[in-house]
């Protein structure tokens, strides 16, 4: 473990306890600009961040322009159908080279001198400079970024020493294999400016806790107490959220979640129809894959308490080619729940400013905010997501008091059989292993 100083050890070992003796992260990390700007060098600068979906770039000579902390970015798809990505600035006096968001070219000429560059990058025309010292175009092209795609979405890297986008992912890969997200389509783009931190929001979506006063709509289709987490292998975290008898999806049309008509995605099995997964792929994209839509949310931290937060509604081709269809009811549904979320982050931003706060305590409905928390105290001890996540399955119970009954992890009645270091650690395998028997 590497002593960044920006948390303490004490502060680290109260995060990683086992959650029921856990402590929430410091009141500092949402609100401190230094580290916020430690985040921004050593997260956004040093982790594969999504920025785009590859139908953005689709054709050769396509492009679209992108922000990844700050940078003004080109990704480009070239002649050869590779996509690349470099930075929007010329290598003579540092005009940017492409102005409008998107488009399609034959090459990037800068509008200042007219430095000509290929859809590879390379610098081929530079007029008076044949006279130069020391002076070889194969020198001055475009300032490249690392660049990888996975089911569609294109993630870059500003550092060039980062393990590959695979490492990040882990088993993500092959948990949701049986996919191909790539064929989806965008019907929809919003985009929210939210005055929080980018870890409140977060962690509003790691869990439902909240969703029975907050979300009545969400809660009559996925009631809160029912739900699993699974067992990750990399930097994510994700779980599933049962529908309800007789809805078929999240929509908003008279509370019933019907589809309208429109089929499952490909790669949805029968239990898939059943359920709603929610993923987080460390640091700021989520995934909610319903039997037919998928839903991505992708932050973008703007200070210490704001961050724009841009939402995609992914379908099927064939379903949008149906001559009825009409993804509004989806789009309403989470528009007004994204709505909801954004008011009392904004809330949490504005209390959790008081001296009278200090960080709490993770309730029992709150183990995958305690993961996602560990994989941020990971980042800042300088491990590489080391910590031990704990899972809760149906059935699983937190700790009481012998003459308090309460209810489980999962709203269940129950017993609390979990006490001790034995009984924990069966408990901990028990749950590791039902996860990853889990379809995938």
């Amino acid at each position: 473990m590497t002593d960044t100083g920006i948390l303490t050890a004490e502060e680290i070992a109260s995060v990683r306890r086992e959650f029921r003796a856990a402590s929430l992260l410091p009141k500092r990390v949402y609100h401190d600009p230094v580290i916020h700007e430690w985040e921004r060098e050593n997260i956004l600068r040093r982790d594969w961040v999504m920025v785009a979906r590859e139908e953005d770039v689709a054709e050769a000579g396509s492009y679209q322009l992108v922000t990844l902390d700050g940078e003004d970015l080109i990704v480009v798809r070239g002649r050869d159908g590779a996509l690349r990505a470099f930075h929007n600035v010329c290598r003579h006096r540092g005009t940017a080279v492409a102005e409008e968001p998107c488009g399609k070219l034959v090459r990037f000429q800068c509008p200042y001198h007219a430095w000509i560059y290929d859809l590879d990058g390379n610098l081929i025309r530079a007029k008076h400079t044949e006279d130069l010292e020391d002076f070889r175009f194969e020198d001055f092209g475009l300032a490249a970024v690392r660049l990888d795609t996975w089911q569609g979405f294109v993630f870059l890297n500003l550092d060039p020493d980062a393990v590959p986008l695979a490492d990040q992912l882990g088993d993500l890969t092959s948990h949701l294999g049986r996919f191909d997200f790539s064929s989806l389509r965008s019907a929809r783009r919003t985009e929210y400016d939210v005055a929080a931190n980018w870890k409140f929001i977060a962690e509003n979506y790691s869990e439902c806790y909240h969703c029975p006063g907050l979300h009545p709509h969400l809660n009559h289709l996925t009631p809160y107490d029912a739900g699993i987490e699974y067992d990750p292998d990399g930097a994510w975290q994700g779980g599933f959220m049962e529908l309800v008898e007789g809805a078929e999806t999240m929509a908003l049309d008279g509370g019933q979640g019907s589809r309208r008509g429109r089929p499952a995605m490909p790669g949805i099995s029968a239990q898939d129809e059943r359920r709603i997964d929610y993923y987080v792929l460390w640091p700021t994209t989520f995934l909610s894959i319903h039997p037919d839509y998928l839903l991505v949310h992708r932050l973008i931290p703007q200070g210490p308490a704001r961050t724009l937060v841009l939402c995609d509604w992914l379908f099927e081709p064939s379903t949008m080619a149906m001559p009825d269809f009409d993804p509004s009811d989806a789009v309403a549904f989470w528009d007004l729940t994204n709505t909801q979320d954004w008011h009392v982050c904004e809330l949490q931003q504005r209390g959790t400013r008081s001296s009278t706060w200090v960080a709490g305590r993770y309730s029992n409905q709150e183990m995958p905010v305690h993961n996602f928390d560990k994989m941020v105290v990971d980042r800042y001890a300088g491990d590489r997501f080391l910590t031990t996540r704990v899972l809760r399955e149906r059935g699983e119970v937190a700790a009481q008091e012998p003459d308090d009954p309460g209810r489980g992890a999962n709203g269940s009645n129950g017993t609390n059989g979990s006490n001790g270091a034995a009984s924990e650690a069966a408990r901990k395998a028990r749950i590791t292993a039902r996860a990853k028997a889990a379809p995938r």
